[in-house]
């Protein structure tokens, strides 16, 4: 999949693909505020939605050892939320996957491409309500 594919996408968010050899994905807001504090209250609201609806979907999908959710925009001040499914034999963990290398990984992991599937027919159903 193309490293900055758009999985989903309304007038106030979109949701990204970062490329990895984990499960991550990425949520942007549309206008782009530097911090999460500038975003209006129903955005936020829609951010922690979507936050909270991935982390379960890869939770069910990938058993992950643990889901990795950070904001950080150092590099890229426009606010945006990185979800990441993490695995004890990933290359970084325990480290944040911006940290020292730990080993050389070589995870077998369901398919990420049908992960996306189902996940754009469960935004589909969700942001209806």
């Amino acid at each position: 999949m193309d490293k900055n594919m758009i999985v989903w996408e309304d007038k106030a968010v979109r949701i990204e693909i970062h490329e990895s050899e984990i499960p991550w994905l990425k949520i942007f807001t549309q206008y782009p505020y530097r911090e999460m504090s500038e975003a209006p209250s129903e955005i936020k609201t829609e951010i922690y939605e979507l936050l909270d609806l991935i982390e379960k979907e890869m939770i069910v999908y990938f058993r992950p050892v643990k889901i990795n959710i950070a904001s950080f925009g150092n590099h890229l001040p426009h606010l945006h939320w990185h979800i990441m499914a993490r695995f004890d034999s990933d290359s970084y963990f325990p480290e944040p996957m911006w940290g020292v290398r730990q080993r050389e990984a070589d995870l077998t992991l369901p398919s990420f491409e049908l992960f996306v599937e189902q996940l754009k027919n469960r935004l589909a159903t969700f942001m209806q309500h």
